[in-house]
């Protein structure tokens, strides 16, 4: 683990170095809590100031030197102090000594801890402020004594106090990162950062005990934590102390609220006191949150309910969850997670009697997706005789937490035992779901369907059928799909959940077939009716994120995406670790960021993608070839062919339905080599199956990676009455009046305009590209503009090339084919020149510092035009910064 780097507080630091450099002088103290980083923030600041510049003190006052006179500033005084001085004029002589030492430099003392100073040296470092060439910085820690100069400092307005709050969880993404030199995976990062607040000390004390405890694992270059929490010697001290000494009375608060939080304040004052309740709030250990109309009762900090629990006897623990079972049974069970809170208690207090209670509890914690709450419950729920249903509900779950061999014995367990139908057609639909997808049998969808046959009611029959449908349309039997999806809609016994069902399993095939605005109606009906079906059907979610985000994706509706992406259920699966919600939403993350051109973004976003599916198949084909689209971007080739053959190593066969994303990342793969013939035979082959197969959605975004490679010339597609065949142009403005959306006659537009040669259309498609944010495709379009100018009249380039210049911006590093046609062949020479010529050094002055002539350097700057195809100077600028990838440098 490498040392701890200084990341985020930007601001801040800005600030304090505003506060040492600014004409007004004035100081800045930042107060906040212990641990929150005061001061490294305040070393970070002192070290980037100039010693040449300014006359640097630092101070770190300490409880040790408090009862000492100037004992606070011993590091920066004389040891030797003048006799017979009065109080005031040991102040002067001091001031004066740091005057001499300063030799007229401005002084900045900076201190740390300032509230521990004693009393002469607080005094001094007021005084010092007063001075018109002096800037005091330090910090204070909140909730101690701080001697009145201190204070003074800001009530005379002579520094800014700056409350310093937690890192956000950007920030301490950032810190994690860079402590463990990689990303961290989304859920543990949130979970770290919960449990420390954003301090960074406490931070640093999770993650060093998670290390050493071996909780800490890396997959697919991804950070991930297993939650489990390791309370190192050092962690628990720290929380002590703050914790400090408790009454029993308090104790007595602070441990129902650790094992109930948030728990009702009304409920609260019926176990204990209201006096100790009242003394636990005013030392800070809980707190006060309102919730609608109630009152909850919450601890200040999470790790205190980490310490309380694990400190806690066992026999104390289970009274006291008995205890809060019973206040809530008392009241009433008002709201929806009140059920779900008594089970809890029960279960772990081991006063847990009633199955249906635990059963109830467990499809409740399902259908919040919390998967291994959702696991205790329901496998209590089967200890307790909750029968096939408890055994249903748990081999669902564990399915989606990747342990089918585990569902399947479940299952196997209790089905000689069922006798009507209803159980036995749910019982098939879960033993379905686990062997098809979570063993990847795809003998199942004929088993289901021929034991589906024999059930006699017809909700039932239902019920099967519309798992059977979603099946083929996984397996790509797309007409079987269509028809049985459809029977089921149109029988009005079909419970809601299986039409529900149905109903996404057409709006997929819709949205792959282009019809987005069907597929779109499809999936607003399914999401109007969630209420109705999450309760029996959770999982249906996914089947209704797959069918939404490919509509979205096909569509190139980057907002959409981002939408679904920051909506409930994304938090929820992250939470409650639903790692195939996660994992697929974590791809439509990577593709957005992909074609925004963030290259950096998707491709950790993908790798993240990875890790969390790394232990399921059902999208860890899917996350592979993600990632290996965003290492093509950057034109990292040995990345981009490792994600593809790791593609095709975890690609289900069940999962057929997704082939077309893997192959076209295959496409993009040839591509990033260099060897543009295979990726053209490869994308030409695909689309012509893609027409077969009637998913005209892909097989647009197919055809525009032909466009983009230049090859809208290109033969597709079957041959003609006169013997011909349609070019890639050609087959887009057939697509273009059958797929939906505004993108398909772009996408006409730009194969029309790369055969003619049109630069004003390229640009016209560049503008709509960039308008749905589809920033590569812009810059791509742009590129293409530029190339076919490059034989026209000197000097029309360069607003085109400012054009590219902006889109590049907006991308991390690109490199694609389009883009790389416009890199130019300079030498090292030509690029050192052209770079200072556009910086505005002049032509003699060149040549002064390289040590050439006059006339080399013009020669040079010539050739530079030429290659670059600007008419002089005054282009050329513009023309460097369109160069993809140019940082300052020649680009590799």
């Amino acid at each position: 683990m490498s040392r701890w780097e200084f990341v985020g507080r930007t601001a801040e630091l800005d600030r304090l170095l505003s506060a040492a450099g600014g004409a007004e002088g004035r100081g800045l103290l930042f107060s906040g809590s212990a641990g929150v980083g005061k001061s490294r923030l305040l070393r970070e600041g002192v070290a980037a100031l100039s010693t040449d510049r300014y006359a640097i003190w630092s101070v770190a006052a300490s409880a040790t030197t408090v009862a000492l006179p100037f004992g606070g500033l011993v590091q920066v005084l004389p040891a030797e102090q003048p006799q017979g001085l009065s109080p005031a004029g040991v102040l002067r002589w001091a001031v004066d000594v740091l005057q001499e030492q300063a030799a007229g430099r401005p002084i900045v003392l900076a201190i740390d801890d300032a509230h521990l100073l004693d009393p002469p040296s607080a005094a001094l470092v007021h005084l010092i402020a007063r001075s018109e060439n002096a800037t005091v910085l330090g910090t204070l820690r909140n909730g101690e004594q701080i001697p009145l100069p201190i204070r003074a400092l800001w009530t005379d307005d002579l520094v800014d106090l700056v409350e310093l709050g937690p890192l956000g969880p950007s920030e301490t993404t950032g810190l994690l990162a860079a402590i463990l030199g990689g990303p961290v995976d989304a859920g543990s990062s949130e979970r770290l950062h919960r449990l420390s607040a954003g301090n960074p000390l406490l931070l640093r004390e999770l993650v060093l005990a998670a290390s050493g405890g071996d909780e800490l694992s890396k997959t697919y270059g991804i950070w991930k934590w297993t939650g489990r929490l390791e309370l190192a010697p050092s962690l628990t001290e720290l929380i002590d102390t703050r914790i400090g000494q408790l009454t029993p009375g308090v104790r007595a608060v602070v441990e129902l609220v650790a094992f109930g939080e948030p728990l009702g304040l009304h409920l609260l004052e019926q176990a204990v006191d209201p006096a100790d309740v009242e003394t636990a709030e005013e030392r800070g250990l809980i707190s006060m949150v309102h919730d609608d109309r109630r009152l909850n009762v919450r601890l200040a900090h999470p790790l205190y309910g980490e310490v309380m629990r694990r400190r806690c006897p066992v026999s104390r623990t289970r009274r006291l969850q008995a205890t809060l079972a019973g206040l809530l049974e008392r009241v009433g069970k008002r709201r929806r997670d009140d059920l779900l809170r008594v089970a809890v208690w029960r279960l772990d207090s081991g006063t847990a009697q009633d199955p249906a209670l635990l059963l109830d509890a467990a499809a409740q914690a399902f259908g919040r997706y919390d998967v291994p709450l959702a696991t205790r419950l329901a496998r209590a729920a089967l200890d307790g005789e909750g029968g096939s249903d408890a055994a249903e509900l748990l081999a669902t779950i564990l399915m989606f937490a990747d342990r089918p061999d585990e569902a399947i014995a479940v299952l196997d367990q209790v089905g000689g035992a069922i006798q009507d139908d209803r159980r036995r057609g749910r019982w098939l639909t879960a033993r379905g779901m686990v062997s098809y997808w979570g063993l990847s049998r795809e003998s199942t969808v004929e088993e289901i369907a021929a034991r589906g046959a024999e059930l006699t009611d017809p909700a039932d029959r239902a019920r099967v059928r519309a798992f059977e449908a979603i099946m083929r349309l996984h397996r790509l039997d797309t007409d079987t799909a269509v028809r049985l999806a459809q029977a089921v809609l149109d029988r009005p016994a079909a419970p809601m959940a299986a039409r529900e069902l149905a109903r996404c399993t057409l709006a997929h095939l819709q949205a792959a077939q282009g019809q987005y605005r069907r597929s779109a109606t499809a999936i607003a009906r399914v999401q109007a009716e969630a209420a109705h079906w999450r309760g029996d059907m959770p999982y249906l979610q996914l089947a209704m994120e797959l069918a939404r985000g490919t509509r979205l994706a096909l569509s190139g509706d980057l907002a959409g995406i981002d939408a679904i992406v920051a909506d409930e259920f994304a938090d929820l699966a992250g939470a409650g670790d639903f790692r195939l919600g996660t994992g697929y939403l974590a791809i439509l993350q990577a593709y957005a960021a992909r074609l925004r051109g963030r290259g950096d973004e998707a491709l950790k976003t993908s790798l993240g993608a990875c890790a969390v599916l790394a232990t399921s198949r059902v999208y860890a084909g899917l996350a592979h070839a993600e990632r290996a689209q965003a290492a093509a971007l950057r034109g990292d080739a040995t990345h981009a062919a490792e994600a593809m053959a790791e593609a095709d190593r975890t690609h289900a066969p069940g999962m057929a339905v997704l082939y077309p994303w893997l192959e076209q990342a295959r496409g993009a793969v040839h591509a990033v080599v260099g060897d543009l013939p295979a990726a053209t035979k490869h994308l030409s082959a695909l689309a012509d199956r893609l027409r077969e197969d009637g998913l005209a959605g892909h097989e647009l975004l197919v055809l525009l990676d032909l466009v983009r490679y230049d090859q809208a010339t290109a033969s597709v597609g079957p041959t003609c009455t006169d013997g011909g065949r349609r070019t890639v142009a050609q087959r887009l403005t057939e697509l273009s009046e059958q797929v939906d959306g505004v993108l398909p006659p772009l996408v006409a537009r730009y194969a029309r305009a790369a055969v003619d040669g049109s630069p004003d259309d390229l640009l016209a498609v560049a503008d709509g590209f960039a308008a749905r944010e589809l920033t590569v495709y812009a810059a791509e379009a742009t590129a293409m503009a530029l190339h076919r100018m490059r034989g026209g009249r000197a000097g029309a380039t360069g607003p085109a090339r400012e054009r590219l210049a902006e889109l590049l911006r907006r991308c991390d590093e690109v490199v694609t084919p389009a883009l790389r046609l416009l890199r130019p062949t300079l030498s090292e020479r030509e690029w050192e020149v052209a770079r200072l010529a556009a910086d505005g050094v002049t032509s003699r002055a060149i040549a002064e510092r390289l040590f050439l002539s006059t006339r080399t350097v013009e020669n040079h700057l010539q050739r530079v035009y030429s290659k670059l195809g600007v008419a002089g100077r005054a282009e050329l600028r513009a023309a460097l910064r369109s160069m993809p990838g140019h940082d300052g440098g020649s680009p590799a």
